[in-house]
């Protein structure tokens, strides 16, 4: 389906530049008596034109205008401009036997009003064309990623419903556990404040990355509680990773997919470990797991990881780099984010 679209999209600049052909044809045929020479001259101004405005639109625009290099643009469309009308003066005047197209005695003034000037104004008004699509485009996009985000938070609001009252059942079986039992209650008490997190702390855009760290180990320390020694779980993060915020619940996926998908070796290590830090602008976050070779059949296995990457699209365009490496039993997440 692709491949169709794209070849329509060539029968189109294909039909278009046909359509030139002929009109421009058409209009000057009659001025050449040579036979063909008609044919020839009209073939070349037409590859010429389509040329730079090609190289202008798919080459100046998003390399030097759309990154506002806007100097280097103009520059660089001044001498596409003044070479490609003296290249094509060259061939014109060369084929049709007329020196003073090429030649430096010729009227220069008249070449460059016949051939220069022309090509600025064909060249950019296809520019103006192309940005108007570009524009429209953009629009488009925006558009539709604001309607991801509000159906993502619409879902995100439903799955509320019912933590709320796992929230208020858990606060009383909290009380309903012997107080000796103190590993229990510090266990459900990291419990709730999780669910609290969810349920009141993560509303807002963004949220400080101290406090998705703390969410983090909390889940950290749960998950360890039922792992047994043959088990390592390490959580570190360096002193840097503070002072910046993040969008809420992005990193929790890749956490819950480490403990998920763990080995259970009885003959060498199993392991978790989840590492965050910050240098030069860039907060990294990797999480790694020993793992076996894959045999679930669970259809929904891999749909929180979907999630996430088409958050990181929506939320990080441009800003963000996610690797995923699973190979020689071990499975590795390494994120990289550009922080304000």
């Amino acid at each position: 389906m692709q491949n169709r679209g794209l070849l329509k999209y060539k029968l189109h600049h294909v039909f278009f530049w046909m359509l030139i052909f002929g009109f421009w044809y058409f209009l000057r045929y009659e001025d050449y008596k040579v036979p063909g020479r008609a044919f020839t001259v009209t073939l070349i101004k037409v590859t010429d034109l389509a040329l730079m405005i090609y190289i202008t639109n798919y080459v100046f625009l998003p390399q030097l205008f759309y990154k506002k290099k806007y100097a280097a643009f103009v520059l660089a469309f001044i001498l596409l401009v003044i070479t490609s009308s003296v290249i094509k003066m060259n061939i014109l005047g060369r084929i049709m036997n007329t020196p003073q197209l090429y030649s430096l005695s010729g009227d220069l003034k008249t070449r460059i009003y016949d051939n220069v000037i022309p090509h600025f104004f064909l060249v950019i008004a296809g520019a103006a064309v192309k940005l108007m699509i570009d524009y429209s485009r953009l629009q488009q996009r925006m558009a539709e990623t604001a309607k991801e985000k509000a159906e993502a938070e619409l879902n995100f609001l439903k799955s509320q419903i019912n933590p709320h009252f796992l929230f208020n059942s858990l606060n009383s079986v909290y009380f309903l556990i012997d107080k000796n039992n103190t590993e229990a209650r510090q266990s459900l008490h990291k419990f709730s404040d999780m669910l609290r997190y969810q349920l009141y702390e993560v509303n807002g855009a963004k949220i400080p990355v101290e406090r998705e760290i703390s969410y983090l180990k909390d889940y950290v320390d749960l998950q360890t509680l039922r792992k047994d020694d043959h088990y390592s779980v390490s959580f570190n993060y360096s002193p840097q990773v503070r002072g910046f915020s993040i969008e809420p619940l992005l990193l929790i996926p890749f956490v819950e997919n480490a403990f998920k998908h763990v080995s259970s070796h009885t003959d060498k290590s199993n392991f978790v470990k989840i590492e965050l830090s910050r240098n030069n602008g860039q907060f990294s976050f990797s999480a790694e797991n020993s793992k076996e070779p894959a045999k679930t059949t669970d259809p929904y296995s891999g749909i929180g990881l979907n999630n996430v990457k088409r958050r990181l699209e929506l939320l990080y365009p441009g800003k963000h780099e996610l690797n995923i490496v699973d190979e020689n039993g071990i499975y590795t997440v390494d994120l990289r984010l550009k922080i304000e």
